[in-house]
């Protein structure tokens, strides 16, 4: 594809969606966060990321408002298919120096990854980079989150082996329950809850606030339901949630699932 910064040519790489119900976490705790990151409206029907480098070798990210697009070509590759993503030039909403996500590829037959000078994409912004894994934050909490998603597995096991008991009077702990259960009775910013398809009946829940991450599962196979809490206080630690106690993790869940956005 050709960029809006004088026509030149972007090998794309990868791509990830900007949308109510799935955008990358690590851009904030809602889906209005994450775009005022970047420097675009919170619209409606979302973004597309395009994440790619010029002939030089340099890192950029095109926002695009083709959504239809980008999520056909991330269905496409995930499904082990070519597809060439090339997006109209009159769908890029604006042009970003550096990339917000970790690739582990690059272009060949071109120079190695590297940030453009700053303020080469016109706004005078620092390059966008992945975050430091050597602190703590509300970015760091929301990829410790990110990870127990995708090793819910192995996570699910520790709930069968503690129950999660130690956890019961955290004050923390309570606080983000306290305030996930605000989220279903006041409908909370687009992208704090999101709820996606996880197999056997299940779903797959995400929510996020002020200071702390859920991630957690309604009951699979039969089996009760899951879910861990991190928090910005408490560095690399995660805690289980007792499924008895001030609240109740099924009905909590299954509250949080009717109020969450979802995938179209």
């Amino acid at each position: 594809m050709s960029d809006d910064e004088g026509g030149g040519s972007l090998y794309v790489l990868s791509a990830v969606l900007l949308t109510p119900a799935q955008f990358p976490s690590i851009l904030g705790d809602d889906f209005a966060e994450a775009c005022a990151l970047l420097g675009v409206a919170p619209s409606g029907e979302g973004y597309g990321l395009v994440l790619g480098q010029d002939e030089e070798g340099a890192r950029w990210t095109v926002v695009v408002d083709d959504v239809s697009l980008v999520a056909t070509a991330i269905a496409s590759w995930d499904c082990g298919m070519d597809y060439d993503l090339s997006p109209d030039e009159r769908s890029i909403v604006i042009s970003l120096a550096g990339w917000p996500l970790e690739l582990s590829v690059s272009a060949t037959g071109i120079p190695e990854p590297h940030d453009p000078e700053q303020g080469a994409d016109g706004t005078g912004r620092v390059p966008l980079a992945p975050p430091s894994a050597e602190v703590w934050g509300p970015v760091q909490r929301r990829m410790g989150a990110d990870q127990i998603a995708r090793e819910w597995a192995d996570w699910r096991e520790r709930v069968a082996t503690d129950g999660g008991a130690a956890a019961a009077a955290h004050p923390g702990l309570a606080r983000a329950l306290e305030e996930a259960l605000e989220y279903t009775r006041t409908p909370p910013p687009p992208g704090r809850v999101r709820s996606s398809f996880a197999g056997e009946g299940a779903r797959a829940l995400r929510v996020d606030g002020p200071g702390w991450s859920l991630v957690a599962r309604t009951g699979e196979t039969g089996g009760p339901d899951a879910a861990f809490v991190l928090l910005d206080e408490e560095p690399s630690e995660v805690l289980t949630v007792p499924h008895e106690g001030h609240h109740d993790l099924s009905q909590l869940l299954a509250a949080l699932d009717r109020v969450a956005v979802r995938p179209a």
